[in-house]
């Protein structure tokens, strides 16, 4: 019973928050092999055009640097 409480207000919960998709490429082509996608963040700490700072998933902070600056794309989910 505590249980199924606990999993209908962590339902309610996430009606509210807001989650997104990140996609980023390494070179200035898209579709490439060296993309990756991130699904499921959770926040997006900071985005300047050389660094990307997110928390995933599963609240583990993600930081991806590129001395050539980053192409990435952020979608609201």
């Amino acid at each position: 019973m505590k249980q199924a409480l606990l999993n209908l207000w962590n339902w309610f919960l996430d009606l509210f928050r807001t989650r997104y998709i990140v996609s980023v490429s390494y070179n200035s082509q898209w579709g490439d092999a060296d993309d990756k996608i991130y699904t499921d963040v959770r926040k997006i700490i900071k985005t300047t055009d050389k660094i990307l700072e997110f928390t995933d998933k599963e609240k583990n902070r993600v930081v991806i640097r590129s001395a050539a600056g980053l192409n990435y794309r952020i979608e609201v989910q």
